[in-house]
């Protein structure tokens, strides 16, 4: 698909990151699988007009690592109108309950109170700067979140943990996918925010 036509129609939204996620797994030395650990999701904020976005509001140390980022910004849950989760790991969507007045978005559908509306997200807008694509790889459900500013377009996503680790996805449902989505996004975007890392900008050793 050509770059150009994931590319939301405005270029007003701002973003924060509330919380840079980790991933400090622990190795079984017998076996050399990963048996546990301490991890992380990187939870943002997107701001565009009227619409209040939070992506990935998953596993943080205690959820005042949200709550007080977003108060920072003169923010606060009843405030977000809608959440984005970039797939349905429990480690980014386990602070969910957060905002209970949002509206809910997955890869297939729109949830809010007890009602949902199925849509595809490819190309699904949120807002005038806020699109999403479907960018399968990590699992087979996994979208990508798309945001242009002023500056450049930021692509929110679990296509990559951090900005060098690992290369290849350890527990990837569609390696292939994966490794085709990271060139979709990669064409497009200044700015990626990872599920487990901090904000990084793209270059040569950014694994494909």
């Amino acid at each position: 698909m050509a770059a150009e036509s994931d590319r939301p129609e405005s270029s007003l939204a701002e973003f924060h990151l509330l919380f840079s996620g980790y991933m400090n797994p622990t190795t079984s030395s017998a076996q050399g699988r990963v048996t546990g650990g301490r991890f992380a999701s990187t939870v943002s904020f997107v701001r565009d007009g009227e619409i209040r976005v939070i992506i990935d509001p998953g596993i943080v140390p205690d959820p005042k690592s949200i709550l007080e980022a977003l108060a920072a910004l003169s923010e606060s849950p009843t405030t977000i109108t809608d959440v984005i989760f970039s797939h349905h790991h429990p480690d980014h969507t386990l602070n969910a309950a957060l905002f209970l007045q949002a509206r809910f978005h997955d890869h297939w559908a729109i949830y809010q109170g007890d009602g949902f509306q199925f849509r595809p997200a490819e190309g699904y807008a949120v807002s005038p700067s806020i699109r999403l694509i479907e960018t399968p790889g990590h699992s087979l459900q996994d979208i990508t979140t798309l945001v242009d500013t002023r500056d450049g377009i930021v692509a929110f996503t679990h296509l990559w943990w951090s900005a060098k680790a690992p290369a290849e996805d350890p527990i990837a449902s569609d390696a292939a996918a994966l490794h085709q989505n990271r060139e979709r996004v990669l064409r497009l975007a200044r700015l990626i925010v990872p599920g487990h890392g901090s904000l990084f900008t793209p270059d040569a050793s950014t694994p494909r």
